[in-house]
This record gives C-alpha cells, sequence and structure tokens, in this order.
C-alpha cells in the first residue's frame, strides 16, 4: 500500500503548513489514519489521528490547539494543518494507516507507513 505525503517544506515562526498524505486504495474510508512526526535525534512521535469516518480525532499535547487532522474520503487523502508553528515542530511527518478504522496512538498498532515529508520552521 502507497501512502503519499506532501505538504512539507521551510517555513518561520508562527507560521502554518497543510500536509497531505493520498492513496490510490479505496479501502482508505475505512482506515483510521495518524500523522507522527520524528525530530532530529529522537524518536518517532505521535502526533494526531483521525477515525475512519472523520468522527473522532486525538491529538498530542504538545500540539492539541494549534494543529487539525481532518480526511476527505472522497479524495483518499488524510490532511494535518499545522498553524503557529515552532521551532520544536521541526520534523519527518509520516503519515500511517490503521485498518481497523479505530484510532491509535501507538506505531505498532497501525499498518502501513508512507514516506515523509520535511517540515522546517526557522527564521
Amino acid at each position: 500500500v502507497q501512502l503519499q505525503a506532501s505538504g512539507g517544506g521551510l517555513v518561520q515562526p508562527g507560521g502554518s503548513l497543510r500536509l497531505s498524505c493520498s492513496t490510490s486504495r479505496q479501502q482508505f474510508s475505512s482506515w483510521a489514519m495518524g500523522w507522527f512526526r520524528q525530530a532530529p535525534g529522537k524518536e518517532r512521535e505521535f502526533v494526531a489521528a483521525i477515525s475512519w469516518n472523520g468522527g473522532r480525532t486525538t491529538y498530542a499535547n504538545s500540539v492539541k490547539g494549534r494543529f487539525t487532522i481532518s480526511r476527505d474520503n472522497a479524495e483518499n487523502t488524510v490532511y494535518l494543518q499545522m498553524n503557529s508553528l515552532s521551532p520544536e515542530d521541526t520534523a519527518v511527518y509520516v503519515c500511517a494507516a490503521e485498518l481497523s478504522g479505530l484510532i491509535r496512538t501507538t506505531q505498532s498498532e497501525y499498518d502501513y507507513w508512507g514516506q515523509g515529508t520535511q517540515v522546517t520552521v526557522s527564521s
């Protein structure tokens, strides 16, 4: 399964970015989706997740109130809107799919992983 993440880049502190993750698989609409990130020298960490129909979302405390996860099942795409970015948000962001459709926050519970997209927050 190919999950293609995009939308990363260089942004100044306080700025915004929107990440996208898409797939050609029609089963996307039954999957829960998550975003994780890995900063240099650190372990990969959970960022946000959304249930199969978008009815439930959950966020890491570090991004709550600044990031919003959403999905468009017609487009087989999940988004991560990131606002008020800080240098601490600099990382490679990766999307993942969980086949049961339920929100998960643990990496081992995800079934498919995409390629990452680099987000750099710097002045």
